[in-house]
């Protein structure tokens, strides 16, 4: 930290005047989390992953559990929920609707237009990799930590005078997870490995060094199964000897070993599951047996620092931080910890290069980790906040890349989205309700009250869109082109005009998942699909100017963007969350969801000073909707604060998020239960509270808290292609960095006062 503050001192001096020359070290030294036991239960253990394949680490001492993942082994098969009969009901359900009978239309909805089945599938876990230890003495010096920065668990104990080392990986390089176990004496590695799992699967030993697990996935919902799946252990050693059993190997009196886990199903995409998982995963280890552990090592490193490193934040260390990390968790509210703060950004940046790479799928409700073959909400892509609230940090924490397999699910989307459109609505383009899964279901899930949602993929366009924004790339903005188009093409063909104003307006829909003093969900035009559908047909018409096309659609998209109902501001002085001025009469007036208030974040529709009378507005309608809520709904409150520009409400905000209930020991969000949305939520918030640049502007320290007197940030990244470095003292900013590929002028705000710079050259 010294060194730390000394060039930040240096660089002030030099560069009084404004702009830092130069990049600093990253900082890697602190960015571990660590604990004197092993992990009890689930929630403790530690995660890795490679964007595929993932694996919870306890570090047990008698026996090591490594709860295993792959990312597309979810139960049943490809799959149709459209619903015939949706269509036919639609009028009738616009009419009760618009006639105020909305438990009548909710009756309707619910048993004439949702999805056949009425759920949707869960994502499911591989299974376990146990590793059986004999003990020959009592335990000292147990360590157990999650390396963040060489993204490698590890685990280190003394037992009879030998030093024993264990460390875990799963490389994006070589696409397995590596187990290498080690002591610092020669012959003192013995253990037993043995797979087990909830699937329908047999276990065997194929050969003296391999256990293979395959069988078939399960079948939900009255969706039969159709992938096949294998996992494979391979168990190298350095010395000893190693024997077989019939479902396990055991190695004595080695001086080392290696484990190479691979794992894959016959996943193609959402349509074809025909491939061959046993081929994959002999070619997976085929591949990484030709490497020694070291290399292996040292090429997971590489790939994994190569993104992780872009971006280092320092908020100052305290004695806090020579606890272990669920001490800190637990007294996190209470003490002066700023660096655990920074810990928790990282682990956010952490997380999602784990569960997010390209050739993956997006990351779920639990990103890639899951125990349970009935997880909470099935850990499908909840698409009404929670599956977004993912992909926030992705840009501004300099991870774009990450939001690959988001990319391709939305791309993908629009054939089943497209059916669903013509089926249930009679309309075209595509459409996504508040769910889908790895089969790419459109239509709506789980009943009225909830499911009957039509702007989740108009939601999804935006972070396509927040790809261009952030980078500027107009290859990748005509491929996604397409694919916002037909969203926008839906709604064109689905906006009634409501009775009452003439304005267009979604029907039937309703506000996440908030009931309205009519008792039910259902309703017309609730405020933030009208946000959300204007978001969308302006990305849209910007898109067509920058790509020079489609100038009539452009113009339609104008024209009925100009009818969309219009945030309102209601009695109480609030953002209305619907047409009716009915949120002081809601039966819960402190609802989790925030969903009307998505103008200011993650739009920018909404600002403190381009709409100040809306701004007003957002504040006090999260006044009354308090800060007591879920952990991702504390996470999206967060954002939504540090919009407000008001830094200490914001930091209250993430105090409450990372403290028991809602942050577990091993730095899981708990919503509860485990969700990693307000993982991602904090790690986002904690970036718009350094900088934020939706507005025409990059602003540096915006919304920073009492809390974060001194520190710098490396690294964020700003919309049109900008990497932005500050550092500041006694809440000023004293440095400063604007980096792009052409150094183009930029207007900076900084401390109330804005003026233009050219940029440094990235």
């Amino acid at each position: 930290m010294n060194n730390t503050i000394s060039r930040i001192a240096l660089a002030c001096a030099v560069l009084a005047a404004g702009v830092a020359s130069g990049r600093a070290e990253p900082q890697t030294q602190d960015l571990k989390l660590w604990y004197d036991k092993p992990a009890g239960q689930w929630v403790e253990a530690l995660p890795v992953g490679n964007g595929r394949l993932g694996a919870m680490v306890f570090g047990g001492v008698d026996q090591e559990r490594l709860q295993l993942n792959e990312g597309t082994l979810w139960a049943g098969g490809p799959y149709d929920p459209s619903s015939p009969e949706a269509l036919k009901a639609l009028p009738e359900a616009r009419r009760l609707i618009f006639e105020g009978k909305y438990g009548e239309a909710h009756g309707l909805i619910g048993g004439k237009m949702m999805a056949h089945p009425l759920q949707q599938m869960p994502y499911e876990p591989v299974g376990d990799l146990k590793l059986t230890f004999p003990r020959n003495g009592d335990v000292a010096e147990y360590r157990r930590e999650l390396d963040l920065d060489a993204a490698i668990a590890r685990v280190t104990y003394t037992v009879g005078g030998v030093r024993f080392v264990r460390e875990v990986f799963s490389s994006p390089v070589d696409q397995v997870i590596v187990v290498h176990l080690a002591a610092d004496k020669p012959g003192q590695l013995n253990f037993t490995a043995a797979m087990a799992t909830p699937q329908k699967a047999t276990v065997e030993a194929q050969s003296p060094d391999t256990l293979v697990m395959g069988g078939v996935n399960a079948e939900a919902k009255g969706i039969p199964g159709a992938l096949k799946f294998q996992a494979c252990v391979r168990v190298l050693t350095q010395g000893g000897r190693t024997t077989v059993g019939k479902d396990n190997v055991s190695v004595s009196g080695a001086d080392s070993a290696t484990l190479l886990i691979a794992a894959a199903t016959s996943y193609k995409n959402y349509k074809d599951v025909s491939g061959d998982p046993e081929a994959l995963t002999q070619a997976y280890l085929a591949k990484a047996v030709r490497k020694p552990f070291d290399t292996l090592r040292r090429d997971h490193i590489a790939e994994h620092q190569r993104l992780f490193r872009r971006v280092s934040l320092d908020l100052s260390v305290t004695e806090q931080a020579k606890l272990p990390t669920d001490q800190r968790i637990a007294r996190f509210a209470d003490g002066n910890d700023p660096q655990l703060a920074a810990l928790y950004f990282q682990f956010g940046r952490y997380l999602l290069l784990s569960c997010s790479r390209a050739g993956g799928q997006p990351a779920t409700l639990q990103g890639l980790w899951n125990e349970s073959m009935t997880p909470p909400w099935d850990s499908k892509y909840t698409i009404n906040i929670n599956t977004e609230m993912n992909y926030w940090p992705a840009e501004p924490a300099n991870l774009g890349e990450c939001t690959a397999p988001l990319i391709q699910m939305v791309t993908e989307l629009v054939e089943p989205g497209g059916r669903t459109a013509r089926v249930n609505w009679g309309a075209g383009g595509w459409v996504c309700h508040h769910n889908t899964d790895l089969w790419r279901a459109t239509a709506p899930i789980d009943g009225p009250t909830w499911g009957f949602w039509p702007t989740g993929g108009a939601w999804l366009c935006k972070n396509l869109w927040d790809r261009y924004d952030f980078g500027g790339d107009k290859q990748y903005l005509a491929k996604v082109y397409p694919v916002m188009k037909g969203a926008a093409q839906f709604f064109l063909d689905t906006l009634v005009e409501e009775p009452k104003h003439k304005w267009l307006v979604t029907c039937p829909s309703l506000s996440p998942e908030n009931t309205h003093p009519g008792g039910v969900s259902v309703c017309a035009g609730p405020t933030m699909d009208s946000q959300i559908i204007r978001d969308l047909f302006s990305n849209c018409i910007h898109a067509s100017e920058i790509l020079g096309v489609d100038a009539d659609l452009r113009a339609k998209l104008v024209a009925t963007r100009a009818r969309l109902a219009p945030n309102q501001i209601g009695k109480a002085g609030q953002l209305q969350e619907w047409l009716e001025d009915w949120d002081m009469q809601a039966p819960e007036i402190q609802h989790r969801h925030v969903s009307h208030l998505y103008g200011l974040y993650p739009s920018a529709q909404i600002t403190p000073r381009g709409t100040p009378e809306l701004a007003a507005a957002v504040r006090k309608s999260l006044q009354m909707r308090g800060d007591d809520a879920t952990g991702w709904g504390v996470g999206w409150r967060i954002n939504l604060w540090a919009r407000l520009l008001d830094g200490d409400h914001a930091y209250k905000l993430l105090a409450m998020l990372m403290t028991p209930p809602r942050t577990l020991p091993n730095m899981f969000d708990s919503c509860p239960p485990f969700q990693i949305d307000g993982n991602f939520g904090g790690c986002s918030g904690i970036a718009e509270m350094l900088m934020q640049s939706h507005a025409s502007e990059i602003e540096l320290l915006p919304a920073l808290p009492k809390a974060w007197p001194s520190g710098s940030v490396k690294g964020l990244r700003a919309r049109g292609g900008f990497e932005v470095d500050i550092a500041w003292q006694d809440g000023k900013v004293t440095s400063y960095r604007i980096a792009s590929a052409d150094r183009r002028k930029v207007t900076i705000r900084l401390s109330g006062e804005t003026k233009v710079i050219k940029s440094e050259r990235l």
